[in-house]
């Protein structure tokens, strides 16, 4: 199976910082964001990875390159414009599937232990979600999850948040035209007909949306590496 990090965003509520960078190589502990995404991708076996580039993507094709670095293939999907991610999937697809294959994406400004060797690696329906706890900045979730199905939120069901990691179909894009359009139409109208499936992570998420977040998500992973260290000494 392929992977995709999406990483074509302008970045706008991390400005100041990515007037000039992007924000996948924002750095933390040192690390940039989407260095973390390969790294976690490659140890799960995702060797064959597509990135889809547009704001200042020159920056993380120099910084990554053909991905032999860390041990994986790594292809990019240029966008002249920011197509959304409907929009920069679809264009992407001839690089992530083989026919009807499923191929995984994850969203290139989170960071999380979320362990990608336990997502399915074929679908009953059309696409495979993980949500978490809902962060305070989405205190109403965004789907409710029960008996493995994923719906819009119910009065009756508590909602959860989508975790920017998802096993898709490219069927779920049948009858699409190039351009730009978002994903989630996409996905509401295959939950509508129960094709989406979802799975709850209890470990470590973080949605590196704003300078605060990766300030926070600085401050954690620091803490996780002297941890490491005190158990090694």
């Amino acid at each position: 199976m392929r992977a995709m990090i999406l990483a074509a965003g302008l970045g706008t509520r991390m400005r100041p910082l990515t007037d000039h960078c992007p924000k996948p190589m924002l750095r933390a502990a040192g690390q940039t964001l989407i260095e973390h995404q390969v790294k976690r991708l490659v140890a799960a076996g995702f060797d064959d990875i597509v990135i889809n580039l547009s704001y200042l993507g020159e920056q993380i094709e120099a910084y990554l390159g053909d991905g032999s670095q860390w041990q994986a293939r790594i292809r990019y999907s240029k966008e002249d414009k920011p197509l959304e991610t409907g929009g920069g999937i679809f264009q992407a697809l001839p690089l992530l599937s083989d026919g009807n294959q499923p191929f995984l994406l994850v969203n290139g400004d989170i960071w999380s232990d979320i362990d990608y060797r336990q997502l399915p690696r074929q679908l009953d329906g059309l696409a495979h979600l993980v949500m978490v706890d809902n962060p305070d900045h989405n205190c109403q979730g965004d789907f409710c999850l029960r008996n493995g199905l994923l719906a819009e939120l119910q009065d009756d069901c508590q909602g959860v948040t989508f975790a920017g990691v998802s096993v898709l179909s490219p069927q779920l894009f049948s009858g699409q035209k190039s351009g730009v359009f978002p994903l989630a139409p996409l996905l509401r109208e295959a939950m509508a007909n129960e094709l989406v499936s979802g799975q709850h992570h209890a470990g470590l998420w973080l949605d590196v949306g704003t300078p605060q977040r990766l300030q926070q998500l600085d401050r954690l992973l620091i803490q996780k590496e002297l941890m490491q260290q005190k158990k090694v000494n």
